[in-house]
């Protein structure tokens, strides 16, 4: 498994992680000499950490290592990094893209699994599927909790998706809220680890922070929903629904009506239907549009903007059109030196 350090802790979730994938136990786990698995030598005999054996004792197993220069045993431990080297970590070679997250590496980790388990072994003639489904019958029963004691303290995860370490607030991921978790300290990086239905995994690293100092990471938290759709009225009666009809002009009116906290507004609402039918929705919405904007939202100011509008509509001046002149015009001088009978002096 991929992992960001090999310490104690981590080594143990894999394990844990690896036995409740394959569904069973078996008698022995081959690892290289690590310090967390073996301490030093003594005349060529690995002591082992003492915190190592007792994991074994959980979950029933005994931890074995590989001898030194030993291709049996050593080179058994160390194929798996020689594949994945090869066929998962990006090169020149496999052409692979390179990963710009940690848990882009675990799904290619995933997917290449998937991909050679399900693939007939060129040796045994099988799929390593089907080979661990017939082998699983020979595995010891595995442990219904994990071995917890190496991830740390146990903390409860807070209703704002933090827990407290040492009097400073640390952000988990947000579905692990009203949980347990385990905390601990590698170095200057707070770990926390939880377990879920496919065991141990790490879901939050911190750097580790001072009272006073939360360290909060966005990413624990789900998006932030919009919520402009909450300032569009949706009609739920006949009469907001004809209210709403007048126009988006009434839809604004509504909006900014009960943000002011407008008593009364189902009344208002019906008078404004009752005006749209004396005079126009054109009208009546024309009115609340400005009604909106100027905050005007008392009992006759939807009355006085409509005659405002009527008022000013009768006001405006009559306009010529280019046919018609106010320019008296030559006709009178055509009688100018005439008698009243047409006769000229």
């Amino acid at each position: 498994m991929e992992v960001f350090d090999k310490t104690l802790p981590t080594i143990v979730s894999c394990l844990d992680a690896t036995l409740r994938r394959i569904g069973g136990v078996p008698t022995y786990a081959l690892t290289d000499n690590e310090k967390t698995v073996t301490v030093e030598h003594v005349a060529g005999v690995a002591v082992r950490n003492a915190d190592i054996v007792e994991v074994g004792r959980h979950y029933g197993m005994t931890i074995r290592t590989c001898l030194p220069a030993d291709p049996e045993t050593k080179g058994g431990s160390e194929a798996t990094v020689r594949i994945a080297k090869a066929d998962v970590v990006p090169t020149a070679a496999n052409l692979l893209p390179a990963y710009k997250t940690f848990g882009q590496v675990e799904a290619a980790c995933r997917e290449f699994c998937e991909q050679v388990n399900t693939r007939v072994h060129r040796e045994s003639r099988r799929r390593p599927v089907d080979a661990l489904a017939e082998e699983r019958g020979r595995l010891h029963r595995l442990p219904d909790k994990p071995f917890t004691v190496a991830f740390g303290t146990t903390r409860r995860v807070r209703w704002d998706c933090t827990i407290s370490v040492e009097g400073v607030r640390y952000s988990v991921p947000h579905e692990l809220v009203d949980t347990r978790v385990w905390a601990r300290f590698g170095g200057d990086e707070l770990i926390v680890t939880a377990v879920g239905e496919h065991g141990p995994a790490e879901v939050a690293r911190h750097t580790r922070s001072a009272p006073g100092s939360p360290s909060i990471q966005p990413e624990h938290y789900p998006p932030r929903p919009e919520h402009t759709d909450q300032r569009v009225p949706k009609a739920t009666t006949a009469e907001e629904a004809a209210f709403l009809t007048i126009g988006p002009g009434a839809a604004a009116w509504l909006v900014e009506a009960a943000e002011a906290g407008t008593r009364r507004l189902a009344s208002k609402m019906a008078e404004a239907v009752a005006l749209a039918k004396l005079h126009s929705m054109a009208e009546v919405d024309q009115a609340l549009g400005p009604a909106a904007i100027a905050g005007r939202f008392a009992d006759d100011d939807l009355i006085s903007i409509l005659t405002h509008q009527h008022g000013r509509a009768a006001a405006e001046p009559s306009r010529a059109s280019e046919a018609h002149s106010l320019q008296p015009g030559t006709s009178a001088w055509n009688r100018f030196g005439l008698t009243p009978q047409g006769e000229q002096h």
